[in-house]
Order: structure tokens, then C-alpha cells, then sequence
């Protein structure tokens, strides 16, 4: 059966347009995809830890040399890279935070970008080994994003598409909500139209 992976990446709760949006994105998937398995991730309600130093050891150290130490370093890891490579499509909600994505998605991030786990090197190439088909990316730029007098302070697209094709999802789509802060009627005709990309592109899947 397919399955998706939710990541939801805004401090906020009440009035955040990115939870909106993966909340259509996930209603229209689901109806889509009937018994579809949905794993979710709330970065804001519990917060994945940074790395620290241990985990980088534990990074790459071979797995038959890993101590107890190490593993438990590298339990979280394990089973946030489980939960990325057992999802088709990967969902990641996030608002653009000082012109790039929250501190909560990048400790996410940290802890699933692992040489041998998600990638590898040979000593010349990068080989992306993640599993997962698609991601999709909703996006709330509350001053404007693209197009926008700030378009070029826009580092969460490049970013986010770079990454995840770094690590081998070969399909990778933003949809954003741009100007969320600007006066009521904008905003509201911009998440609207983000809401039809959102359908158009589940239908299509």
C-alpha cells in the first residue's frame, strides 16, 4: 500500500498556513489513496534532538565496530532513516523562517543525511540511497517568496530540492503559499491557489 510521511516543521499551531496546506495536501491523499499508511513527524510538539558528538562517530564508525555508546547515540537516526526510506512520498511542511527553513526541520535533516545510510561516496561520486519516490514540499513565504521583492532570499527551495536530490529522490516539488503576512485578501487567494496545486498534483500522482 502506499505510504506517507508527514514532517511538520512550524513553531506555530493556530494560524500556520504550512500545517493548512499539508493538512489539504493529506486529506486529498488519503481520499486518493484509500488505506494508505500516514506516519507523522510534528517537529514542533517533539522536537528532534541536535546531533552531538557522539553521533557523528557513530556516523562512521562501521556498523560492526559500534559500542553500546554508539548505538544508543545513533537510535534516533536509525529510526527517523527507517521511517524516510518506508514512505513513498515524503510530505514536509515548513514556513520559511529569516529566509530559510526552522532550526527544527535542519535537526531533523541532520540526523537522516548519513554517509552509507542515505548516501554514499566511492572516493570520486555521491550516490543517493534514499528510498522514498517524491517529496513534496509546502512552503509559507510570509514576504512574498517567489517573485517577490525578497525572491532572491529565498534559500528554502534551493535548499530542499538540492538536498533531497543529493539523496536520491529524483522527484521533488514545492508548492509554495507566498505573502502570508501581507493583507488578508492576498494571503487568503495565494493559500488558495496553493490548495489547487496542492489537488492537482494528487490527482496526478
Amino acid at each position: 500500500m502506499p505510504s506517507l510521511l508527514r514532517i511538520d516543521a512550524s513553531s506555530r499551531f493556530s494560524g500556520s498556513h504550512s500545517r493548512s496546506l499539508a493538512d489539504a495536501f493529506e486529506t486529498a491523499w488519503s481520499a486518493r489513496f484509500p488505506g494508505g499508511t500516514i506516519v507523522r513527524r510534528d517537529l514542533a510538539t517533539k522536537p528532534i534532538a541536535h546531533i552531538e558528538e557522539a553521533t557523528i562517530a557513530g556516523f562512521y564508525t562501521a556498523p560492526e565496530s559500534l559500542d553500546d555508546n554508539l548505538k544508543r547515540a545513533l537510535a534516533l537516526s536509525d529510526e527517523l532513516i527507517g521511517e524516510l526510506n518506508a514512505a513513498d512520498t515524503v510530505l514536509i511542511a515548513t514556513p520559511m523562517y529569516n529566509f530559510s527553513i526552522p532550526s527544527a526541520l535542519k535537526s531533523w535533516i541532520d540526523q537522516v543525511v548519513r554517509i552509507n545510510r542515505t548516501f554514499s561516496y566511492d572516493g570520486k561520486d555521491f550516490s543517493g540511497l534514499v528510498k522514498a519516490r517524491r517529496v513534496v514540499v509546502v512552503a509559507a513565504f510570509g514576504a512574498g517568496g517567489y517573485g517577490g521583492a525578497l525572491s532572491t532570499a529565498d534559500f528554502v527551495t534551493p535548499y530542499l530540492k538540492f538536498l533531497f536530490g543529493f539523496l536520491g529522490v529524483a522527484d521533488v516539488t514545492v508548492i509554495p503559499a507566498e505573502a502570508t503576512t501581507s493583507d488578508p485578501a492576498t494571503a487568503a487567494s495565494n493559500v488558495h491557489r496553493a490548495r489547487i496545486d496542492i489537488h492537482n498534483l494528487v490527482q496526478a500522482a
